[in-house]
């Protein structure tokens, strides 16, 4: 039976399975075959362990969507592999099964967050109940229904932390309230959101991604909400706006951090009010949204220095969920980098096919500050400097010692700019917030935001030397004109 399993098991990564995957852990091995048949005609896909400890050897490869296990085994009990399984992946549900029951068991078990408590000898229909509830009240039923997997294609991964981040946003995606995605930059929170798109009724309906840090102030606004022919210089027609255009669908605020403030006020109106009203139009638009947000940035910080809405902040993070860095999922590190190997290998033509042991363990053990992102670009150049089909250690050395500096997204490059821009202008001007602001093109109370968000203190450059204040003045009017 265990090579049949093992074969099976092989095989799901080539066929897309449907069924709905339970894990059967006992150490009476002749219940484990008899619960076994029982549940395979009753339409599920059924994997046996005899022990806690070779259930918990099988369960990240197996990925099942209910564990069903004894109370009492030799090694790991039932209640001992609960509590692994739950730091591993807090949304599988797990059904209880003991001869030895009784109701403060049950009840101690329930409470830490057993779906259920059955005693043997077992009754079928009351199995097969409790089954499909936890299915159902899990949201599992629903993941399988339609082909196993489509909505999560995207996502590669074997890493439980990742496994477990799925179930939930699984389950946050049928719910239709508003997700924050959290992480550091490059971990993949676009594909995230994509794939709770997908996972939800909204699936058939549109998708639309905005980086609120890669869009100048002045326009944003114009591209959330729309504008009206006229309303600015350039506006030559009509433009619907991004929230008009996911109407009905997703719509997905990366580094939503780095929206100015004034205009998430607008942005709080509008989920407030469910209506847009494009620039220069008086006329409101009803839309129907659901809004997935992203940063990499500390918001709650954020929030204390004044430079982001808590009100906002609230609408937007109904459900939180925080994205692992690649140092965290290395062993997804493989599977990644022989995912973009044939992407590329589509892409370019030059049929590069696998790297070398040791350039592997390499990859295996790099930092990779730049996540998953900088995981590709790494097997991008390596592969365009190729001149075999296998990838050598040289390459890969070579391509992580250019990537070794983590290169900046557009809003820290941004960031960072304005930083270095402002305490230069302060120290031109011996710390004078009005001069400062004149020389930038920016009315005083503009220029007052910007130092908060920068948390700058204008006081601390006074008493500068006086020279320094005609010196650079020309270059600085320069630099402000694209301020």
């Amino acid at each position: 039976m265990k090579e049949k399993q093992a074969k099976k098991m092989n095989d799901r990564s080539n066929v897309k399975e449907p069924r709905p995957r339970i894990l059967l852990v006992d150490d009476d091995t002749d219940l484990l075959s008899l619960l076994s048949i029982r549940l395979n005609g009753a339409g599920y896909e059924v994997c046996v362990a005899e022990s806690g400890e070779e259930a918990m050897a099988i369960f990240s490869l197996f990925r099942p969507h209910l564990i069903l296990t004894d109370l009492r085994m030799e090694g790991m009990d039932g209640l001992a592999l609960f509590d692994t399984i739950r730091e591993i992946n807090s949304s599988v549900p797990v059904i209880i099964l003991t001869a030895h029951g009784s109701i403060p068991d049950a009840v101690a078990a329930t409470k830490r967050g057993i779906f259920s408590f059955l005693t043997k000898p077992l009754n079928s229909k009351a199995l097969l109940r409790d089954i499909e509830k936890a299915l159902d009240f899990c949201g599992l039923r629903g993941e399988t229904k339609d082909g196993e997997g489509e909505w999560r294609r995207d996502v590669i991964t074997r890493c439980p932390l990742v496994e477990d981040l799925l179930s939930k946003a699984y389950l946050a995606a049928q719910s239709g309230s508003s997700i924050l995605l959290r992480g550091e930059s490059g971990t993949g929170k676009e594909v995230f959101a994509r794939a709770i798109h997908l996972a939800s009724v909204r699936a058939k309906q549109p998708f639309v991604a905005v980086n609120c840090g890669a869009i100048p102030d002045s326009l944003l606004e114009s591209e959330l909400f729309g504008h009206a022919k006229g309303s600015f210089t350039g506006a030559l027609h009509n433009y619907p706006g991004l929230f008009k255009s996911a109407h009905g669908g997703t719509l997905f605020l990366d580094e939503i951090a780095d929206m100015p403030t004034q205009l998430q006020v607008k942005l709080l109106r509008v989920l407030q009010e469910k209506q847009i009203r494009p620039v220069g139009s008086t006329a409101p638009i009803h839309v129907d949204v659901r809004i997935i947000s992203a940063t990499h940035r500390n918001i709650e910080k954020e929030i204390e220095a004044g430079s982001f809405r808590e009100d906002l902040y609230y609408r937007l993070n109904v459900v939180s969920l925080n994205l692992p860095g690649l140092s965290q999922r290395r062993e997804d590190i493989p599977l990644l980098a022989n995912h973009f190997l044939q992407e590329l290998d589509k892409k370019t033509g030059k049929h590069v096919t696998s790297f070398s042991p040791e350039a592997m363990e390499i990859l295996l053990h790099a930092p990779w500050p730049g996540n998953i992102r900088q995981l590709l670009n790494v097997v991008e150049q390596a592969v365009a400097l190729s001149t075999t089909p296998v990838i050598s250690v040289d390459l890969v050395n070579n391509a992580l010692e250019q990537n070794s500096e983590k290169i900046p997204t557009f809003s820290e490059a941004r960031k960072k700019f304005e930083q270095e821009y402002l305490v230069r202008l302060l120290k031109i001007t011996n710390g004078k917030v009005t001069h400062a602001a004149r020389l930038a093109g920016r009315n005083r109370t503009e220029f007052y935001k910007l130092l908060n968000r920068h948390h700058i203190v204008p006081s601390l450059f006074k008493n500068q030397e006086d020279g320094a204040a005609i010196k650079g003045s020309e270059s600085l009017r320069e630099e402000s004109a694209n301020f």
